[in-house]
């Protein structure tokens, strides 16, 4: 018998985390529903490895999802997606930049939720087995990027010291993406395709906002990047010899 797959919801709305929690019971999953951040980070503590993914709503008494999210991806490498009111942009933006995984808006469409939940457990799932030989653009195994180097086979990246740069399952994708097709442009039609994202609308920032947190990792200016260039009114272009 296969283990049921553990997500958290942390939501200060009783009905909203009821709701939640019965749905995804129904569905299959183990859920543990939270009321705050503080319970959130407790559970990390006591059993953070046996989480696949959390269901955090940004707006919250005392610590706010987008902290508690801050928190998660600098100690772990769980899952996120962020519930966010009516849809508001600034903090749909913001949430990204925090390093979650995806997002969408209050009020609910649980069925989309559960899409949403099943294409980012399926990139966890992709990350922990590694790449397959169907991916598009074959990547060598270690790719030299600025003074970073990104190994295709653990999934990791290393700075110029040789320490581990965390990044999430989607900034592995969009960076083996440009790995395979190095000094060419793509668009973000392209990297969506590549990095495996459909799930996403065409026309958002999301893109945008995980390659300017790659650039903060890997270009030694974030603010004038040689490494991964955008190309105006085209896409973007990973240089192997930057300027």
């Amino acid at each position: 018998m296969s283990k049921k797959l553990h997500i958290a919801i942390v939501d200060d709305e009783p009905d909203i985390r009821d709701t939640l929690e019965e749905y995804f019971s129904l569905k299959g999953y183990r859920v543990t529903a939270l009321e705050n951040a503080q319970r959130m980070r407790d559970l990390l503590e006591e059993s953070g490895d046996g989480l696949d993914l959390a269901i955090v709503d940004v707006s919250m008494p005392g610590e706010d999802g987008l902290s508690l999210t801050r928190h998660i991806r600098e100690t772990c490498d769980l899952a996120v997606i962020m519930l966010t009111a009516f849809g508001e942009s600034v903090d749909r933006i913001v949430g990204l930049e925090m390093g979650a995984d995806d997002y969408v808006a209050k009020p609910v469409d649980l069925r989309e939720l559960e899409a949403r939940v099943r294409a980012v457990l399926r990139r966890a799932r992709r990350a922990a087995s590694g790449p397959s030989a169907a991916d598009d653009g074959a990547a060598p195994n270690v790719v030299t990027m600025g003074l970073c180097q990104l190994d295709t086979d653990s999934r990791k990246l290393f700075g110029g010291d040789g320490a581990e740069i965390s990044i999430t399952a989607m900034e592995f994708d969009l960076l083996h993406a440009f790995a395979g097709h190095p000094n060419r442009v793509l668009t973000r039609d392209q990297l969506l395709e590549l990095a495996h994202n459909r799930d996403w609308e065409p026309f958002d920032r999301s893109i945008d906002i995980r390659i300017a947190r790659i650039r903060r990792k890997i270009e030694l200016d974030p603010a004038k990047p040689q490494i991964i260039k955008t190309v105006r009114g085209a896409g973007y272009m990973f240089r192997t010899v930057p300027d």
